[in-house]
């Protein structure tokens, strides 16, 4: 039997994890599911999660650029994307750039977020979390094969894996310039938290896939980079 994950959570980096977690409550009507010394968990309002975990020295991603690239970001969906950005706005965001159906954003802790363009949804939802690559079909189905999620969507622009409400997009970023955790010359934004039941056999998966395992890790958990250099921990 192919032994696989499940996804807990994508957790971004913050300097300042409670700013960031309270803006998404207010903008989205979320709350916090957990607060453990400022590793924040937010509960959206379909039971999802997103995860903001306290670091120090975070620096900011200067988007668009592959100089401090995003790496990550949230697709929120609402009715009204103009007064959702105003709103956002005046909450602590930062507006990036104008779409047809969607609005850029950066949140307080300078984060990326969509606002796309749905019409008659009722309040804020989380679409997906969007994950650069340099080849995103190739890491849809890496992360479609770890966690045993089929590909809903693939094309030019990127390819989406689903199920269990949860979605994964990767976006195609041909310029992509890769973390190399723990090099700060190289951060990381945010990773996933994968759920296991069987630690050493999903790593030992993970790698078969093309992950590359890195420094740390324990008998509760390890931390690896997938095939486009992001780092996610496999945790029991």
């Amino acid at each position: 039997m192919t032994v696989t994950g499940r996804l807990e959570l994508a957790a971004f980096d913050a300097r300042d994890t409670e700013t960031v977690a309270a803006f998404y409550c207010d903008l989205a009507g979320w709350e916090i599911g957990r607060d453990d010394g400022g590793w924040i968990i937010v509960k959206t309002t379909d039971g999802q999660e997103i995860g903001f975990q306290p670091s120090d020295d975070h620096v900011p991603p200067q988007w668009p650029g592959q100089e401090r690239p995003q790496q990550f970001h949230l697709d929120l969906t609402v009715d009204g994307i103009q007064a959702a950005a105003e709103r956002a706005i005046s909450l602590g965001a930062t507006r990036l750039a104008t779409g047809a159906s969607w609005i850029t954003l950066a949140d307080p802790a300078g984060h990326p977020f969509d606002l796309c363009q749905r019409d008659g949804a009722t309040g804020t939802g989380l679409f997906a979390v969007t994950i650069d690559a340099p080849d995103a079909a190739a890491l849809a189905h890496f992360y479609g094969d770890l966690l045993g999620k089929p590909i809903t969507y693939e094309g030019p622009e990127g390819a989406l894996i689903g199920g269990d409400g949860q979605n994964l997009m990767f976006q195609q970023v041909n310029d992509y310039n890769a973390p190399r955790w723990p090099d700060p010359a190289y951060p990381q934004q945010a990773h996933l938290d994968i759920l296991v039941d069987d630690l050493d056999g999903v790593e030992a998966r993970a790698v078969e896939l093309g992950a590359t395992v890195l420094k740390g890790g324990g008998p509760q958990y390890r931390t690896l980079a997938d095939p486009a250099g992001h780092p996610f921990d496999l945790t029991v």
